[in-house]
């Protein structure tokens, strides 16, 4: 592999002590990377994992490809419907079900995300992607009880996936239905 040019990448250096690299739904790749470490050893690191990535691009370009044709752009209208509505839904889901839970949580946060469903702070302030509105409503508890378990554990252990699903048995098919559909439905961001 040596002298095989790496691809473009987007390097976001900080103060971690590991390389990752993260290929996004659009084929796009992100490396993170400690603040000092040299770029001759970030690239050295992409062409080890060259063909994982060149393997991962290529799934989800079959992926974009197979998605419907009625995946339409949302209108910058349609998107701030569905975040009213996100505002008006979504705590409420959260409300039922941090009871139901016994957690407590921060401030809700409504966005229109491309990577994210959802996420969970170390304070408990949560984030929810508003493109939930166009999913079942078990799919979108499926994403508040999945931030909500973050509340009791802050990874995604088995210890977390047990909790998750004590509260929803069925998590797995909610689940796989946003694998599934949820790269159409991101596809519709403007």
């Amino acid at each position: 592999m040596a002298g095989e040019k790496v691809w473009e990448y987007e390097l976001i250096r900080s103060s971690r002590r590991t390389l990752a690299v993260q290929v996004k739904p659009d084929g796009s790749v992100t490396v993170r990377a400690p603040r000092r470490l040299p770029l001759r050893q970030i690239e050295a690191f992409l062409k080890e994992r060259a063909d994982w990535i060149s393997r991962t691009r290529e799934k989800l370009a079959k992926r974009r490809a197979e998605q419907p044709a009625a995946a339409e752009k949302l209108t910058p209208e349609e998107l701030q419907t569905l975040a009213e509505k996100a505002r008006r839904e979504i705590p409420q889901r959260v409300s039922f079900y941090a009871e139901t839970m016994g957690v407590t949580v921060g401030r809700i946060t409504i966005r229109a995300q491309r990577t994210r469903w959802g996420s969970c702070s170390s304070k408990g302030n949560l984030n929810f992607n508003c493109l939930l509105m166009l999913a079942p409503p078990e799919v979108l508890d499926s994403v508040v009880v999945h931030e909500l378990c973050h509340r009791k554990e802050m990874n995604h252990s088995p210890r977390f996936y047990e909790e998750v699903r004590r509260v929803l048995p069925d998590y797995d098919a909610r689940h796989a239905w946003l694998k599934k559909n949820g790269g159409a439905l991101l596809a519709r961001l403007p």
